[in-house]
């Protein structure tokens, strides 16, 4: 394959020079010791490789990943690569998103040519730096073990070559691999990261330590967006340790030699809030307003006629699914160290957000965004809550206030309670069958809350995308409607892993068992007769139901239940096989057949589906958040239970070989447990679940 730069340089939405940063090579040129052909791959002189990784490592794998790209068109071993994170920079915006941030489970997809560009460039220049040095022409050279030899064997290392590498110019073209000849792409690699976390020298947010580092913990309003009105820190000054007690815009942080010193006496304060609108806010109210919302309706897609269609229809079917309000609950609780000095400002901590971590920082304490470094540490769990940047700003806005190194450290309850949650969602489905049970019409309405609004101004009025996703189901439905009704319940909300593809899956996936199941159809045949002009989607429905063994008897009271869904350029099938006692579900096993074109690391995959079905299972079992004036009744894990590894399922995943684009991984398998198991409920009690999550006090309910 081979790319011309400017060429490459548009379809990467125009990023500043590229992957080129001349000024990155005058000052690698200066200290004598790093030199730097393009903004992604550093070599030193002796021999090291960095690979400035412009995406977080929250779990997902891309700090082995994204230096198998690398590694491949270096033709070097790829433990012969360390990973540092980039710093905040136009190169390393994310051209899928638009920023410089982790999300979308864009990581592999978004670098996949970028970073094989920026390795064959390295490679192409170490080779014209030893043609040049040794006067020869350079196609009679090759590179390859950290070395590029010529005629006679003469050779030289990559770290040798580096300071001339970094002088010459940036090829025009650049000749990529032919995938046929990937030694290290696509094959099974141990990740990159796993000793450190073992042996503890992996640095996450909650462990940073700076020189003269104090501790703060921080009262905010226990509704969310209330003000502070005046506050009494007399007891908590006058406790071991505290160094000082600071009001900022979020609350009130008392600041002492140690975390637990400074959470003891935050106990000790006395605060009046004002709570603001917020306190009207409560689940009744919120899905009151979204079944009486009279916003705008935003259209998604339209195919044919679906209102005359279901008007001629033989058999008519309506339900409405709801999806709850849920949380992030990341098992590393939100924080953030920061040192403000001299009109400068340090900020380190565990973020997905980079760039508008710096410019929110930036603002709140009164500097510019090129006067705020971020420096990104490992995440521990990110799921789209690391995309806020709030506790950041607390952190800077402390240490401004008291003139010390800062970190902050929220409670479990703090992240729980003051989370940016998934907002509550609600589904009016319709659907049409012919006299012989074949579908000729299904519609979709959502109506939810925009994130996009909030985080990124997106227009009132306006798609948003994050909100259409998997809303169009791959279907052979003549007449189809999907349609967005966007509606604003007072909650601030966020982007949860897999986003809105969980919503409508679950709409779209039991509603389409549900039709199944008035035709008087198996589930699996009557979506794989409408399947003829979608092979990806046929092939992975296909797959899961022969591993699953679907058809075949189960052993007593065993059930199963099928779903299927595109996410993020994925196509997946899941079956999961369920007993319920006690109104109680336990899943037993999971099979995915999962599409995903072609794959860097299958063993990061895998571990990708099997994380991604725990945490689905956690929000279709029993996680909700609720709401009482204002104030969310959950605070821990004891009443926002997440999955334990005793209910964690067998998870068995088959995958495709496929010459396509990559996909994204990180999220498909959330979105689609939810619907797997409800109508593996449906076949166990007949009881057909509409409204998450699948508790045994729904199940009694229904």
């Amino acid at each position: 394959m081979t790319t011309n730069r400017r060429d490459f340089l548009k379809t990467s939405a125009g990023l500043t020079l590229g992957v080129f940063l001349p000024t990155l090579a005058a000052q690698a040129d200066a200290a004598g010791t790093l030199h730097t052909p393009n903004a992604w791959v550093h070599i030193a002189d002796d021999n090291t490789i960095t690979l400035l990784s412009a995406r977080s490592e929250m779990g997902q794998g891309v700090y082995t990943s994204m230096p198998m790209l690398i590694a491949e068109e270096l033709n070097v071993d790829i433990r012969k690569i360390k990973v540092e994170i980039a710093p905040v920079a136009p190169v390393y915006v994310n051209a899928l998103l638009g920023g410089q941030l982790t999300g979308g489970s864009t990581s592999v997809r978004e670098g996949w040519e970028k970073l094989r560009i920026a390795g064959a460039q390295v490679r192409m220049m170490l080779i014209a730096a030893a043609a040049e040095q040794w006067k020869v022409d350079a196609t009679k050279l090759t590179a390859a073990d950290g070395k590029v030899t010529g005629p006679g064997g003469k050779s030289a290392t990559y770290g040798q070559l580096a300071a001339a590498a970094a002088k010459q110019p940036v090829p025009e073209k650049v000749t990529l691999k032919d995938p046929k000849d990937f030694k290290i792409i696509g094959k099974p690699t141990k990740r990159l990261d796993t000793a450190g976390k073992v042996n503890g020298t992996a640095e996450y947010g909650i462990d940073v330590k700076l020189p003269g580092m104090v501790y703060a913990s921080l009262e905010q309003c226990p509704v969310i967006g209330g003000k502070v009105v005046s506050f009494d820190a007399s007891k908590a000054k006058a406790m071991p340790g505290v160094i000082d007690v600071v009001q900022i815009r979020d609350g009130v942080a008392v600041v002492a030699d140690s975390y637990w010193r400074a959470k003891k006496a935050r106990d000790a304060l006395t605060v009046k809030w004002d709570d603001g609108p917020g306190a009207r806010i409560d689940n009744a109210a919120m899905k009151d307003g979204i079944r009486k919302a009279a916003d705008a309706t935003i259209p998604i897609k339209k195919t044919g006629d679906a209102t005359a269609a279901l008007g001629s229809a033989a058999k008519k079917l309506q339900a409405e699914y709801w999806s709850p309000l849920l949380a992030h609950a990341t098992m590393e609780p939100q924080n953030f160290t920061a040192h403000y000095k001299d009109g400068k400002c340090l900020v380190i901590g565990p973020a997905q957000f980079q760039q508008g971590t710096q410019g929110n920082v930036a603002n709140a304490v009164g500097l510019k965004p090129e006067d705020v470094t971020v420096k990104t540490t490992f995440l521990g769990g990110g799921f789209g809550r690391r995309l806020e940047y709030d506790f950041a700003v607390q952190a800077a806005e402390i240490s401004k206030a008291v003139g010390k190194p800062v970190k902050l450290l929220w409670t479990r309850e703090d992240d729980t309670t003051h989370d940016f949650y998934r907002p509550m969602a609600l589904h009016r489905m319709a659907g049409g069958l012919d006299a012989a049970g074949k579908p000729v019409a299904l519609t979709l309405q959502l109506t939810s809350q925009s994130v996009t609004q909030r985080a990124f101004g997106l227009p009132k009025g306006t798609l948003d995308p994050f909100m259409a996703e998997a809303a169009v189901v791959g279907y052979d439905i003549p007449n189809m409607t999907a349609e967005l009704i966007e509606h604003d319940s007072g909650l601030r909300v966020g982007y949860w892993r897999s986003v809105s593809h969980a919503l409508n899956a679950f709409a779209n996936e039991s509603f389409i068992d549900e039709m199944a199941h008035a035709a008087k159809k198996d589930p699996y045949q009557f979506r794989l007769a409408l399947l003829d002009k979608q092979p990806r989607f046929a092939k992975v429905l296909k797959l899961a139901a022969e591993k699953s063994g679907w058809g075949k008897p189960l052993p007593k009271g065993h059930y199963r239940g099928i779903a299927l869904m595109e996410g993020y350029d994925t196509y997946m099938a899941q079956v999961a096989e369920i007993s319920v006692k006690d109104n109680a579900i336990k899943v037993h096993r999971v099979w995915v057949a999962a599409d995903l074109g072609r794959m860097v690391n299958p063993d990061t995959v895998e571990a990708q589906i099997q994380s991604s079905i725990a945490f689905g299972l956690t929000s279709t079992l029993g996680a909700e958040i609720t709401l009482d004036k204002g104030r969310v009744q959950q605070t821990n894990f004891h009443d926002y239970p997440i999955l334990r590894m005793n209910e964690m399922p067998k998870v068995d995943v088959t995958l495709v070989p496929s010459t396509e684009k990559p996909g994204g991984i990180g999220e498909p398998a959330t979105a689609l447990i939810g619907p797997a198991v409800a109508n593996a409920l449906f076949a166990a009690t007949g009881k057909r679940l509409r409204k998450l999550p699948l508790s045994s006090e729904n199940i009694q309910a229904a």
